[in-house]
């Protein structure tokens, strides 16, 4: 049975638009545009890139607010048709504001990381949030890991660490980068990854039971998270930092108007952050709709995808050098999700073949499929 055009163009809108937000990301962090000294130098503006992430996550809510106008309006009187809008709406938004606080502080960090490193090890170090994810629910919700997420835990410690080594060699042979930035970068993605988790988690324990619409949630975490980091931009305006949080020492934390000038006087940097915008968007939608049309699993192998291309395109285009032991590494990390996650790539074909067909309406297939496979597919 062939993937639908439906299901193809989803599974590609995510991992492209899911490798446009890093390389976007990072391309703007390259360029050089004259500020407001009219001095040419590299738009350094963490905090103002995590804002337009943000941004772009409050236009999920738009989405979110028009698609269920859509149906909520239907001629044949129906509604909650789609599965992006079905759920409760019966709930106070401010359950979801801890949650944002937590992602909002994860990726200021994992920017300032960004600036730091290359974004292949950004896109790889990410992974490590499975690690403290699994540790915070043994501690906090009660949960109790199996043998297989222990080894796959193991895994990924081992494969993050490879990583790090690969980037520690190969700075040697690249004049972009040196070590202090490259480790300080790779440490702070990798602090990033543990608010991250504690988000999860939070999320797990109080918001999970709500059954909101997830393009919903997303949304009210990026206006969330957007005011906050906008307001917050005013303090920092008038306080002082020293490296890796500012690019000098007596750098403003964040000065937002030097990043508009910076804009406006460079039209690849425009085009940088309103990719970061738009694709940070349309990789929510993406990832949702794929979470509910075949599976968390397929979203997970589609996100492995994504972290090659971005690798691929790192060496190519961000004067990274190829080093073996990142490609060791990145196979010990995929090794390690699968098991922590329960995938084997014939349980993934399975889960994905009897999603196509229960969209193809063969219920009795899908059902055979999975109850014959339940002890291998399960986590």
């Amino acid at each position: 049975m062939e993937w639908t055009p439906y299901l193809t163009f989803l599974a590609v809108l995510m991992v492209f638009t899911g490798s446009i937000n890093t390389i976007s990301t990072k391309w703007a962090d390259t360029i050089k545009s004259p500020g407001k000294d009219g001095i040419p130098k590299k738009f350094d503006h963490p905090f103002f890139q995590a804002s337009t992430m943000f941004l772009g996550e409050l236009m999920c809510l738009i989405f979110f607010k028009v698609m269920y106008r859509i149906y909520s309006n239907r001629a044949d009187g129906t509604e909650d048709v789609s599965p992006l809008t079905s759920g409760n709406r019966n709930f106070n938004p401010l359950i979801l504001y801890i949650p944002a606080l937590c992602d909002m502080t994860a990726t200021s960090i994992m920017y300032i990381g960004l600036n730091l490193t290359f974004p292949s090890s950004f896109q790889m170090f990410r992974g490590s949030v499975i690690v403290f994810v699994g540790l915070l629910s043994v501690a906090f919700l009660n949960r109790t890991l199996g043998k297989r997420e222990w080894i796959g835990i193991i895994f990924i410690i081992l494969g993050l660490s490879i990583v790090g080594m690969a980037d520690f060699i190969s700075v040697d042979s690249n004049k972009e980068y040196n070590r202090n930035d490259i480790i300080t970068g790779d440490m702070l993605i990798v602090i990033a990854q543990v608010i991250q988790a504690i988000q999860m988690v939070v999320e797990e324990k109080f918001v999970q039971g709500e059954n909101i619409p997830s393009l919903q949630a997303v949304g009210w975490e990026g206006l969330f998270g957007f005011v906050t980091l906008v307001l917050l931009q005013i303090p920092f305006y008038f306080i002082r930092g020293v490296p890796p949080l500012t690019p000098t020492a007596g750098a403003r934390l964040e000065d937002p108007i030097d990043a508009f000038v910076q804009i406006g006087h460079s039209v690849p940097l425009l085009f940088a952050v309103l990719g970061t915008i738009t694709s940070i968007a349309f990789f929510n939608y993406a990832g949702i709709s794929v979470t509910k049309e075949l599976s968390a699993t397929t979203r997970m192998v589609l996100d492995s995808v994504r972290t090659i291309i971005v690798w691929i395109f790192s060496l190519a285009f961000f004067n990274q050098n190829f080093h073996w032991l990142q490609l060791f590494g990145f196979i010990q990390l995929i090794i390690g999700m699968c098991l922590y996650n329960g995938i084997t790539f014939a349980s993934t074909f399975l889960r994905i073949k009897a999603a196509i067909y229960r969209r193809t309406g063969r219920d009795n297939m899908e059902d055979s499929i999975i109850n014959s496979n339940a002890e291998d597919t399960e986590p």
